[in-house]
C-alpha cells in the first residue's frame, strides 16, 4: 500500500488576523505539521493543496495576497508538490489525480481546512476514485455556520462532517494514533 499525505488549504487567511479565521486552526496546523514531519522524515509522498479564489468579489485566498499563502507551519520545502485549485474538491480541474496515479498511490491521509467544505469534498471525491482514505480529524478545522437564524458552532459542524465521512468514505483517526501506528 502506498499512501500520500494531502494537506488542504492550510493558508494564512484561516489563521488569527486572517480574512476567514477558523476555530482551532492553530491546533489543526500543529497536528498537520506533525504528520508532515513524519512524511518528510520517511520520504513519503505528499501534496500541499492551495486554494486561490478567482470569483469576483472573493474576500479570502485572493491571488497575490499574503492570506493566500500556505502558512509557515506547514510551508512546502523545495521540491514538494503544490497543487493550486479554485474549487472545494482538490481533484477538480487539477493534476492531483494524475499525480497520485503516476506514483501508484492507493491510499490518502487527509488533513486541513475547512472540515465542512474542502476536506469533505476532497475526501468524498478520493473515495469515488477508489482511494482508501484516512482523515486526521484533529488536524482539520472549520468555523461557525448559520442556518437561517441558528448559529451552528464550529465544534458541531466539525463533528457532523467527520461523522458523515466515517461511513463509508474514510477512517477517522487522531494524529497521535496515526503517528503511533506508522
Amino acid at each position: 500500500m502506498t499512501q500520500a499525505l494531502i494537506l488542504i488549504d492550510i493558508q494564512n487567511d484561516y489563521f488569527p488576523d486572517g480574512s476567514m479565521e477558523l476555530v482551532g486552526m492553530e491546533r489543526a496546523a500543529d497536528n498537520a505539521r506533525r504528520l508532515l514531519d513524519r512524511f518528510r522524515r520517511d520520504r513519503g509522498i505528499l501534496f500541499h493543496i492551495r486554494h486561490l479564489s478567482v470569483r469576483p468579489g472573493s474576500s479570502f485566498f485572493v491571488p497575490g495576497t499574503e492570506g493566500a499563502e500556505i502558512n509557515g507551519k506547514v510551508a512546502p520545502d523545495a521540491g514538494e508538490a503544490v497543487i493550486e485549485k479554485n474549487y472545494p474538491n482538490s481533484f477538480r480541474e487539477t493534476a492531483l489525480l494524475e499525480s497520485l496515479r503516476a506514483q501508484d498511490v492507493d491510499s490518502l491521509l487527509i488533513c486541513g481546512a475547512m472540515s465542512h467544505m474542502c476536506v469533505d469534498a476532497t475526501t468524498r471525491a478520493a473515495f469515488d476514485f477508489g482511494f482508501g482514505c484516512t482523515v486526521a480529524h484533529d488536524a482539520c478545522a472549520t468555523r461557525d455556520l448559520r442556518f437561517g437564524e441558528q448559529v451552528i458552532r464550529a465544534d458541531d459542524v466539525h463533528g457532523a462532517f467527520m461523522s458523515a465521512l466515517s461511513v463509508p468514505y474514510a477512517k477517522l483517526v487522531g494524529t497521535d494514533q496515526i503517528l503511533a501506528d506508522q
